[in-house]
């Protein structure tokens, strides 16, 4: 994609998009989108990034901004407090422990990536289908970074609808004992196993969940 830095920021806040930048592998207009949200999350929650389990994050999509929300919040599956509900939606929901509160931050139905440049698309999909020349391949990079520039600096009520919501605050992380599947011999979480013909079997090897898959 495009893995040049973005001009328009300086400072802390240049360096921690940089950061994400870097987990993500490139900069893209759904990276500094979740950026934008995390930021603007993490000012309203009165909060730093999350060390341990203070801040939870629920995500609506597995698109490219929820690299950004991990790096920035702290928030990650490994640690348990990033849920991912398969939503479609471009909205996140920050929780504070330590406050009780959340607050919901959801792309604005208003606010229309494309209209940034218009004339991104057709050269993104020649850039994708690898039909683009070197000098396409080259301004497809410079209008991306031009792109994210413009998202980093507009308004965040431009950007989002972001509102405080009341929020059943997700369980902490447990750590459940691993057990072997009867089929396939492999460790699996006892959380996660099924009985099935008086054995314990993993999803994977579940005829329900294969029925399902």
């Amino acid at each position: 994609m495009c893995n040049t830095k973005p001009s328009g920021r300086s400072g802390e806040a240049h360096d921690r998009f940089a950061e994400a930048a870097a987990f993500h592998g490139h900069i893209c207009p759904g990276l500094a989108t979740g950026y934008r949200a995390a930021e603007v999350a993490l000012e309203r929650l009165r909060s730093g990034r999350s060390e341990d389990e203070e801040l939870v994050v629920i995500t609506e999509t597995d698109a490219c901004g929820v690299d950004a929300i991990q790096v920035i919040t702290g928030c990650t599956v490994g640690k348990g407090n990033l849920f991912f509900k398969d939503h479609g939606k471009h909205a996140f929901t920050f929780i504070n422990r330590k406050t009780g509160e959340a607050v919901r931050v959801a792309a604005n139905p208003s606010f229309d990536i494309d209209a940034l440049d218009p004339d991104l698309a057709p050269l993104r999909a020649r850039v994708m289908q690898g039909q683009a020349t070197e000098a396409e391949r080259a301004e497809f990079h410079e209008r991306i970074r031009r792109v994210v520039d413009a998202i980093l600096e507009t308004p965040a009520e431009t950007l989002f609808t972001i509102r405080n919501v009341d929020v059943e605050i997700p369980e902490r992380a447990r750590i459940f004992r691993s057990i072997p599947c009867a089929k396939c011999g492999e460790m699996t979480a006892e959380s996660r196993i099924r009985v099935e013909d008086g054995e314990l079997v993993c999803y994977a090897c579940s005829r329900e969940y294969t029925r399902r898959w």
